[in-house]
């Protein structure tokens, strides 16, 4: 395992697959010590994670008690590495249905009931409504069905807020109210650290 570290760039990749996450995954830093991403939290399995050290592309902060061999060394898994090259930024956020959700805060724009959401077009596609930022909101099935092609004029619902197009910055900002299942105690002083103090 140690001995076999392939050379792909896997800096940027966050892993969406939670089977993979549920023994030991790594919280991955940038450069400037922020995680890479809160949308969703940048986390490697800790398999990723000892690639990468394997490789001299990160510097581990953290580790698990627990240790893995190979026939020449043994390891502790890491819980917190910092990657050695600062990865800019991405400038805008990609229109997807997770974005779109992490955005409506995972909640119904039009009555605020949480669970069982899909999206809808505030200006109905049979009407001229196109896929966008601008016009498309997380809702509950009941307030889609009530809504149906109609106007959002006609319909007797009223949006909670407009829908627009998110910055990077909000949606680190949202993302860190919506943290995974799992926060290993060793995360807590990375995941935070920049937030304001309570008075």
């Amino acid at each position: 395992m140690l001995d076999h570290c392939d050379r792909s760039d896997f800096r940027t990749q966050f892993t969406r697959d939670p089977a993979a996450l549920r023994r030991h995954p790594a919280l991955v830093l940038n450069a400037d010590f922020r995680p890479l991403s809160y949308y969703p939290l940048s986390l490697w399995p800790w398999q990723e994670a000892i690639k990468a050290v394997c490789l001299d592309r990160v510097t581990i902060l953290a580790e698990y008690d627990e240790v893995v061999r190979s026939q020449r060394q043994a390891i502790k898994i890491p819980s917190v590495v910092v990657l050695k090259d600062y990865v800019r930024p991405q400038k805008r956020v990609a229109f997807t249905r997770f974005n779109l959700f992490l955005r409506d805060e995972f909640k119904c724009q039009y009555c605020g009931a949480k669970g069982d959401l899909t999206f809808d077009h505030v200006i109905p596609r049979s009407r001229g409504g196109v896929t966008s930022w601008e016009n498309v909101v997380a809702a509950c099935s009941p307030c889609n069905l009530r809504k149906a092609n109609k106007p959002l004029a006609r319909s007797g619902l009223t949006l909670q807020k407009p829908a627009r197009r998110p910055s990077p910055e909000e949606m680190q900002r949202t993302g860190r109210r919506f943290p995974p299942g799992h926060l290993h105690e060793s995360w807590m002083d990375f995941l935070y650290w920049d937030t304001e103090l309570e008075a």
